[in-house]
């Protein structure tokens, strides 16, 4: 009962735990920033490949 009692005080995991997933929030969020100019950038370079293939 003691042990119980002292993992509910223990708070470390639960920073360890915020952080983790304050790191997951800026991974998502820097995949999806990522994948917006990945895909700004297929059309830029698509539009330039053709505008240089057909003058």
């Amino acid at each position: 009962m003691k042990f119980i009692k002292k993992m509910l005080r223990n708070e470390e995991g639960a920073t360890a735990i915020e952080y983790s997933l304050i790191a997951a929030l800026i991974a998502v969020a820097a995949i999806s920033a990522m994948q917006g100019l990945g895909d700004q950038l297929t059309s830029t370079f698509n539009t330039t490949s053709s505008t240089m293939a057909n003058p």
